[in-house]
């Protein structure tokens, strides 16, 4: 059975790009969201002089350190391609093909010798 005798099955489709970029907006923005309630959590044990101040102070910096670095990671990560999936298996795999020819297309003339072809 040839690839486009099989039918197209809807789960396997991709996501859109705008949806792709709309739940890692969401994501960014609920990551940003934590990182302010540690400056104002570490803003308010400060002013309150909390007991265990010197516990609670270095876990909002990593928070507030660390967590905008992954969000910016995570929001420019695109979802992994469909090579990189589990293989189903009743699915077949795609062919392999060889390395991709830059340039003109050679072709054989008649007596067996390599003729360069321009577009």
């Amino acid at each position: 059975m040839r690839r486009s005798d099989q039918p197209t099955i809807i789960t396997d489709a991709e996501r859109s790009p705008s949806d792709q970029l709309r739940s890692r907006q969401r994501r960014y923005i609920l990551m940003m969201s934590i990182r302010g309630v540690c400056l104002i959590l570490g803003a308010v044990l400060v002013t309150a002089e909390a007991p265990l101040l010197w516990l609670w102070l270095p876990l909002c910096a990593v928070g507030m350190i660390l967590v905008p670095w992954l969000a910016v990671l995570l929001a420019n990560d695109r979802p992994p391609k469909d090579r990189h999936r589990l293989h189903r298996p009743g699915a077949r795999r795609p062919r392999e093909t060889g390395p991709a020819q830059i340039g003109p297309m050679p072709t054989q003339s008649p007596a067996g010798r390599i003729i360069d072809v321009e577009p």
